[in-house]
């Protein structure tokens, strides 16, 4: 008896990118901002491409605290989402090919989040990596950190609170 053949890994890595592509390009202060995401594996690393505009203080000069914030908020969202979806693709729950900005599962909705800024963010690239600490069905809890030159010199930190979404509220 000869089983399936598997699935070829450059499918299963265009299928995965689509997917994270559909879920940051449904929110337009992403695309704002600037923020960027890479995937290794199911593991996120969120991207701030250093930009003029999101400077808050020119005499520093020092990235503007609510850029910051906002990219802490959406590295938070976009992991918690992704690992959600994450599940459902793997699972086969969600078609890969039909997901766009449209027709994506809702994103979580943010009850409360606190930052720590830690040190002023420098005129540069900015990275960060969101972990989830909790996701049930109606409530997550999500920590964030990011840093500049050196992932141990964290620049912000953030801790989170979401409404998870009703499963079937697309449906």
């Amino acid at each position: 008896m000869s089983r399936p053949k598997p699935e070829p890994v450059q499918q299963i890595k265009q299928r995965r990118d689509g997917a994270l592509k559909a879920l940051v390009s449904g929110v337009p202060y992403i695309q704002f901002l600037g923020i960027q995401f890479e995937r290794r594996g199911d593991e996120l690393t969120a991207l701030l491409p250093f930009d003029e505009k999101l400077i808050g203080n020119p005499f520093l000069p020092a990235l503007h605290g609510g850029v910051t914030a906002a990219f802490l908020e959406v590295t938070a969202i976009i992991e918690l989402s992704w690992s959600l979806l994450w599940e459902d693709l793997e699972a086969g729950r969600i078609d890969a090919t039909k997901l766009d900005p449209l027709h994506l599962p809702r994103l979580p909705k943010t009850i409360d989040f606190t930052v720590d800024y830690l040190r002023s963010g420098l005129p540069r690239d900015a990275y960060a990596r969101a972990r989830v600490n909790r996701s049930g069905r109606r409530y997550a809890s999500v920590h964030v950190e990011a840093w500049q030159d050196n992932r141990s010199r964290l620049f912000a930190q953030a801790t989170g609170h979401f409404l998870m979404p009703e499963p079937d509220a697309n449906d």
